[in-house]
């Protein structure tokens, strides 16, 4: 028996069917093409630190270039609207100040990522298990290195944020209070 002669252009409705070069085809291969471009161009895989941008990204608090590859931070928070956000800090004192000014929802989630710069080799750690030594020469004077390993006499993540807030205290490098309201000449100076 014969096999039965097959169509040589499978049956597609006409309503679906695009013809190479037609404005419909045209708009589906941009539309595509656009999609992949962003895909492709998203350095953020949504978790973890990300490259850099040395000397071309401003700290998030102070708005000094980020140069420092030491002493580095880069935050991840989450949006109100559930996206994802990069910030970057020249200083672990900058990024801690920034963070206690943001919204409980973002300070004290557990979405939010933490990570700096190991003081010995420039390598990205979690800033909350980093130990932190004192007597480093960080660009906003905090004074703290972060590193991997206890050492004696370092500093865990809690109480780096303690001494942060003390050097602010103390020394109020950027002249504002931690509600960001500017202090106003010396009758404020007394604290």
């Amino acid at each position: 028996m014969p096999e039965p002669e097959r169509p040589t252009n499978p049956v597609v409705p006409r309503h679906i069917r695009l013809q190479a070069g037609s404005p419909r085809a045209l708009l589906i291969a941009f539309v595509m093409g656009c999609t992949l471009l962003i895909a492709a161009c998203s350095d953020d895989p949504g978790s973890g630190p990300v490259a850099v941008k040395w000397d071309r990204v401003a700290c998030e608090r102070c708005r000094m270039l980020v140069s420092d590859r030491r002493h580095s931070v880069q935050a991840r928070v989450t949006t109100p609207g559930g996206k994802s956000k990069l910030v970057f800090f020249d200083d672990i004192g900058c990024a801690l100040i920034w963070l206690e000014d943001q919204p409980q929802e973002i300070r004290e989630t557990s979405s939010t990522e933490i990570w700096v710069t190991d003081w010995r080799n420039g390598h990205w750690i979690d800033a909350r298990a980093a130990t932190y030594v004192t007597g480093q020469t960080t660009p906003m004077e905090y004074g703290l290195g972060a590193q991997t390993e206890s050492v004696e006499g370092g500093l865990d993540y809690a109480s780096a944020r303690n001494r942060v807030f003390e050097v602010e205290r103390r020394f109020d490098t950027h002249g504002a209070h931690f509600d960001g309201a500017r202090a106003s000449g010396s009758a404020q100076s007394g604290r």
